[in-house]
């Protein structure tokens, strides 16, 4: 079994944009219930459909699997309208790890976040002085959850929790 164990941040500050180039994400979701996600995603010329178990804590299943880009685009233009997310993702070393930043656009514009993947659920992480608030457990801020609500169409007073710092 696969295991992805990720820990979730806002992003409140702009020391991680330098040289870092950055790669378009499009996904969306085929399938969102308690228990699994599937998602189709394209990314720097690729594309892959991706099964995602329930989390326990910041830890969950995940099974990836390539897939033809004309297939993935197929997928998403008539088994996921509406449900799309679009975004850049920078790669940004920190601490020893890789940090993905995604700037998110369309429907979702405006937010940041940036994730770290572990081998350990408890893994120390040294936090860069660019993240906020830990999101890793809010479920508002899974992409699959964004697709379905987009952060454009938040209030006033959910989007404040974007601005808090740690």
């Amino acid at each position: 079994m696969s295991i992805e164990i990720e820990r979730k941040f806002l992003v409140t500050g702009q020391g991680w944009r330098s040289d870092h180039q950055g790669t378009s994400y499009l996904q969306g979701y085929l399938g969102l219930s308690s228990h699994c996600t599937v998602r189709v995603r394209i990314a720097g010329g690729c594309a892959w459909l991706t099964l995602k178990g329930k989390s326990q804590g910041i830890s969950r299943s995940e099974y990836e699997y390539g897939i033809p880009i004309g297939e993935a685009q197929e997928i998403l233009s008539t088994l996921c309208p509406g449900w799309i997310v679009e975004k850049t993702r920078y790669r940004v070393p920190w601490g020893g790890l890789i940090w993905e930043v995604d700037e998110f656009q369309g429907r979702n514009q405006g937010l940041l976040l940036a994730e770290v993947e572990l081998s350990d659920p408890d893994q120390s992480v040294s936090l860069p002085d660019w993240v906020g608030m830990e999101v890793s457990q809010d479920r508002r801020y899974y992409n699959s959850y964004l697709a379905q609500h987009p952060y454009q169409t938040w209030t006033a007073e959910d989007r404040l929790a974007n601005h808090l710092t740690r």
